[in-house]
């Protein structure tokens, strides 16, 4: 039998959301070699002067060991 886990993992860019749920992927496979799919939680944005200054990702990856 398979066990899949959840990981919860938020990634963050300077340039878009797709490349911040992109950097938390690539900060999950470092502990997780195994990773078989993502959810994406939420998207947030930090601002300043009235503009996007940094997308952040909050994604789960599930995985398996």
């Amino acid at each position: 039998m398979t066990v899949v886990k959840i990981a919860e993992v938020v990634g963050s860019s300077h340039s878009s959301w797709q490349e911040a749920a992109q950097e938390a992927v690539a900060a999950a496979q470092k502990s997780y070699q195994r990773i078989t799919g993502v959810e994406l939680l939420n998207m947030t944005a930090e601002v300043e002067s009235g503009q996007i200054v940094e997308y952040k990702a909050d994604v789960q990856v599930a995985y398996v060991e």
